[in-house]
């Protein structure tokens, strides 16, 4: 807006969403130029390193998650917050996240989760993304654009 221009890129959509309808705004329409702390502040990022401390960072969190999780879950969590950004009501995000809890409920991994638990060891997770991720959306159509 500082130079005449106006959101582009589906950044009208997508920032509010991250940041909140507030601070977008006030992002945009003053078209400042901000640094790190700045966007760490508002949302926009989750952390901030020193460009020597980024890699390992950045590797720290992904073996975190690699080693605690079950993939076909991290994957399906995924897809299931980013489709329901664009959900009208919470009830369609109650509905998908209910189909995601009885699918995966009967899954190899919650079994070796829960065992794990309750043995107090790492888990063993044998489902894979290539193969075991379940259609927790029926119905769902990706929305034609042209």
């Amino acid at each position: 807006t500082s130079r005449g221009i106006v959101p582009e890129a589906c950044s009208s959509w997508f920032l509010p969403r991250l940041v909140g309808i507030a601070q977008a705004q006030e992002w945009v329409m003053t078209g400042r130029v901000f640094g790190a702390d700045e966007a760490l502040a508002g949302g926009l990022v989750r952390s901030v390193h020193p460009a020597g401390e980024l890699l390992d960072a950045a590797r720290t969190l992904a073996k975190e998650i690699i080693d605690n999780t079950a993939p076909v879950s991290v994957a399906l969590a995924r897809q299931m917050m980013w489709r329901m950004l664009g959900a009208s009501h919470p009830m369609e995000a109650h509905r998908v996240d209910s189909r995601g809890i009885q699918i995966r409920g009967r899954s190899n991994d919650v079994k070796e989760g829960v065992m794990s638990f309750l043995e107090k060891r790492p888990a063993k997770f044998v489902d894979r993304v290539s193969s075991d991720v379940p259609d927790i959306f029926p119905g769902w159509s990706e929305p034609e654009f042209f």
